[in-house]
């Protein structure tokens, strides 16, 4: 039975405050649906050019009351960067914490608002090594 991927759902506290740190990503708003008598909405979010693999962050208007508190319902969301020193650079200059700086010139990992960890992976080739990158150390869990 052939299966396709439609997306990954994550729940979100501050709507808002998770839109942004997505955007920062560069995904991009595709749609949107709010259920008034759900209470909740539901916003899918994409790279340009990536539409295929959106993620959809949930949003409970009346709070999330019962859910673990730190969120963790999966691993990580991962995308490829065609820089990974430069979007680091971009997160850490809109204060977003690397947990895991790109030492390898290849991997970094961050954390949105809700603590849903993102694998940011470098396309093709690994980077050479560079500072500040080589010598920073880990932040946190990732």
């Amino acid at each position: 039975m052939p299966l396709k991927y439609l997306h990954t759902m994550v729940r979100v506290k501050d709507l808002e405050k998770s839109m942004a740190f997505y955007e920062l990503l560069g995904l991009r708003e595709l749609r949107r649906h709010d259920s008034e008598k759900g209470r909740f909405s539901l916003i899918f979010m994409a790279a340009p050019g990536d539409e295929a693999a959106p993620i959809e962050l949930t949003y409970n208007w009346d709070g999330d009351e019962g859910l673990p508190s730190d969120s963790r319902h999966f691993g990580h969301l991962a995308y490829e960067v065609d820089d990974i020193y430069a979007t680091c650079q971009h997160l850490m200059d809109n204060g977003v914490t690397i947990n895991r700086p790109p030492r390898d010139g290849h991997m970094a990992f961050v954390r949105s608002p809700d603590n849903i960890s993102i694998e940011l992976l470098q396309k093709g080739e690994s980077l050479k090594s560079a500072e500040p990158w080589a010598s920073m150390e880990n932040t946190g869990h990732w």
